[in-house]
């Protein structure tokens, strides 16, 4: 949630005197234009994700499992940055959903790997898809060239700072 303030300079409302607005955040503090864009776009994802049934996480998770035949629940945890308690968790929603399926190791009977269903596997590229129209249509407004150059700063700004991990 955000306030809007909005400050009239000259004192005086309406007509053709200017307007400024200020955001404000949780704290009471002015909130930088920079933190709509996550915030926004996150939203957006989640809204559309909800629509099918999907939370980010999950969604998340199931990219992870795609084209995997069973990947060990530590490992989607260490590969997601999640703990393994909220994988576990994770986990158990998509097998409720029937997307995930959680099977013994082949090599390990005492180990368990977890696997996307048939129903999981026709479901992610659709997810796909979603996720792709919404980064369309948010950056719509942008050329070609722009989106092209804050792709690259994107892109410097995740390197110079050793991201490596998406924050769900």
């Amino acid at each position: 949630r955000r306030v809007i303030v909005h400050f009239y300079p000259d004192g005086i409302k309406g007509g053709a005197h200017p307007c400024e607005q200020q955001f404000f955040g949780r704290r009471g503090k002015p909130v930088k234009k920079m933190r709509f864009v996550p915030a926004e776009k996150a939203f957006a994802i989640a809204r559309k994700l909800q629509g099918r049934g999907v939370t980010v996480a999950e969604w998340v998770t199931m990219r992870r499992l795609f084209g995997e035949r069973g990947v060990a629940p530590s490992r989607l945890a260490y590969r997601i940055g999640m703990s393994r308690g909220a994988i576990s968790k994770l986990a158990d929603r998509l097998i409720d959903k029937e997307l995930v399926v959680r099977r013994a190791d082949t090599q390990d009977g005492r180990a368990q790997t977890l696997a996307l269903t048939a129903r999981g596997r026709v479901l992610v590229p659709e997810l796909a898809a979603l996720a792709d129209d919404n980064d369309a249509e948010f950056f719509r407004p942008l050329t070609a060239q722009e989106r092209r150059v804050l792709r690259q700063l994107l892109e410097r700004l995740v390197e110079q700072n050793e991201l490596k991990v998406v924050p769900i």
